[in-house]
């Protein structure tokens, strides 16, 4: 009996070893503020400022139609990671979301066995910050360092083997976000440098000798940002754990020059996406016929990995056209704006089918002048200047700084966004169409600027929602200003003792040890279990202080048998002010015999 049930057991483990071996790696690789059309892959005129990102793109699947949400970093990522959209998650600005609810990428692949890890963009790419990657990859080298990008991945890819765990390294690179390439004298030379008399100018820009040097900087620090995902790929070969390791290539959203970035027109939030999936995704694909966005990452790295996507993600995997399969649905993608890196309030929605792109812009009012994240720019500078005295620039300057309440372009014939058809009464059925497509999708997401959209032909509606938003916006600031004298948040002062398994309907004790100096004095610990899914099962609050350990029970419910529940804990009256905040990895919950 003793000899079946030891054979039942390595059979069990036998099987479970396989399934881990299944499993592929993921490796996530990010560039900052790259137009889609400057990778020679996805149609860029000038020629070699993308030789490593085409060949990645050669090996695997592109998709023509991919978008990310949000013209700017912090919302954008944070879409992608969590598969919700910015007004689910409370991340619609550059600002942490403490309370986050809701499993992130980090939280999916830490469950499903895989060590996690990441380089750059490491607090745009949560809600909150520090959060619980198993490790951080950022070096002492300058962001803009190309060399350490492969060291960063192979340390990533090393970590995870010496943790016998699958990996999931997220690569973010920082080119070609600004500052660009600064010419002979930067310390971080591209492998090619362009010049000004070759570049292509972009059709929602101009021709200018200003906006030529511009332009050459940034196709200047496309090659380098190449380089930095040549390095990459470099050291995921070298690791021997290319042929079982899932790619996913794109950049966060358009180049950081006017009527790109901060923006939701189509070279906005068009993304070169590119995912290589050994085995599955056919070599130098292409799809033309489906409609993806960032949105539906998350699920869609779920089905990759095996794992049932969490619930309440908004996103829908397209795990299926990786396989070469086609998906009903697929013709239309959502886009949405909040607020800049400044803090500023200008909301936007916007969606986009194959042909057209319509926008709501409530925050344009004739007068209000839209803080975009470009106005520091050489072209913009430029752009200002000629329209003092040019009035075909003058009526795009002030398109820039107003905007108008509605857009509608066709994209096919005009993907520069050029001509506004709003008012076009040839477009005027395809303009309802499309209203009653992005109501239908705010009812659905609960999307608080519904009631301005239902009441877009008010002005005096559409300014006092935005008023509204300003309001929160300057409250949340208000509150999340430090007290003089305060300094930065004390990561030694709790540490959670958990024990390595638990039993459903029972009591677990979680041990909370603490180290609250005299000059803190008595300290309030909240204590919450939580659910697989990131939910809260159960919070406790106790005082503490000085030195020791104060114990707090939780019942785990029988229901969350054969799943996991995480423990965290803040020091402090409330989450936002807290002075440490600390998480454990999954505990297992018992199955019953």
């Amino acid at each position: 009996m003793r000899s079946l049930a030891f054979s039942l057991l390595l059979l069990f483990f036998t099987a479970v070893a396989a399934h881990a071996a299944e499993r592929p790696n993921v490796l996530l690789i990010t560039v900052d503020d790259m137009n889609c059309d400057s990778m020679g892959a996805f149609g860029c005129e000038l020629k070699g400022t993308t030789p490593r990102m085409d060949a990645l793109a050669e090996s695997g699947l592109r998709f023509a139609m991919a978008h990310v949400q949000v013209g700017n970093c912090f919302p954008s990522r944070n879409v992608m990671w969590s598969g919700r959209f910015p007004h689910q998650t409370g991340v619609e600005g550059f600002y942490q979301v403490k309370d986050a609810d809701y499993p992130h990428l980090a939280d999916v692949m830490k469950r499903a066995g895989y060590h996690t890890s990441i380089r750059g963009k490491v607090s745009h790419s949560t809600p909150y910050q520090p959060y619980a990657w198993d490790l951080v990859l950022d070096p002492e080298a300058n962001i803009k360092d190309v060399e350490s990008y492969g060291r960063s991945a192979a340390a990533g890819i090393a970590a995870a083997k010496e943790a016998g765990k699958p990996f999931c390294v997220m690569v973010n690179v920082s080119d070609p976000h600004k500052p660009f390439y600064s010419g002979e004298k930067d310390k971080h030379q591209p492998t090619h440098v362009f010049t000004a008399d070759e570049v292509p100018i972009p059709g929602f820009l101009f021709d200018d000798p200003v906006v030529r040097k511009e332009l050459a900087l940034y196709y200047s620090s496309v090659r380098r940002a190449d380089d930095c995902v040549g390095k990459v790929l470099d050291a995921l070969e070298a690791s021997g754990e290319s042929d079982n390791t899932f790619v996913l290539f794109l950049s966060d959203h358009g180049m950081p020059l006017p009527f790109a970035k901060t923006q939701l027109y189509h070279h906005s939030t068009r993304t070169p996406l590119v995912v290589r999936w050994p085995g599955v995704t056919k070599a130098n694909t292409v799809d033309e016929s489906h409609m993806v966005s960032a949105v539906d990452f998350l699920p869609t790295l779920c089905d990759v990995i095996g794992v049932k996507t969490p619930e309440g993600v908004t996103g829908r995997s397209f795990a299926p056209l990786l396989k070469g399969e086609t998906q009903e649905g697929r013709d239309f993608v959502v886009k949405e704006y909040n607020e800049n890196a400044g803090a500023s309030r200008d909301p936007m929605r916007a969606v986009q089918t194959k042909r057209y792109l319509y926008l709501f812009n409530p925050w344009s009012n004739g007068e209000r002048v839209f803080a975009t994240a470009t106005t520091g720019t050489q072209t913009y500078r430029r752009m200002a200047q000629l329209a003092k005295t040019d009035e075909t620039m003058a009526a795009r300057h002030d398109l820039y700084q107003h905007r108008v309440p509605e857009e509608l372009y066709d994209v096919v014939s005009d993907p520069d966004c050029l001509v506004n058809l709003v008012d076009d009464p040839v477009h005027a059925g395809k303009l309802a169409e499309l209203r009653s497509r992005l109501e239908t999708w705010m009812e659905e997401t609960d999307d608080h600027a519904l009631v301005a959209f239902r009441k877009r032909d008010d002005a005096e509606a559409r300014e006092a929602y935005v008023q509204a938003k300003e309001q929160e916006a300057a409250e949340r600031r208000s509150r999340g200003r430090k007290k003089p004298g305060t300094g930065k948040k004390n990561r030694n002062l709790i540490r959670l003792d958990v024990p390595k398994s638990v039993t459903p309907g029972k009591a677990v004790t979680v041990a909370v040890d603490h180290r609250l100096t005299a000059k803190l004095g008595e300290q309030q610990l909240h204590v919450t279990l939580k659910g697989p899914d990131g939910k809260r099962v159960e919070r406790k609050v106790v005082s503490a202080k000085g030195t020791g350990t104060t114990t707090v029970a939780f019942d785990v419910p029988a229901s969350l048998a054969g799943k996991s529940v995480f423990v965290a804990a803040f020091v402090g009256e409330e989450y936002a002010k807290n002075l440490q905040h600390v998480q454990t990895e999954a505990i297992p919950v018992a199955t019953p015999e």
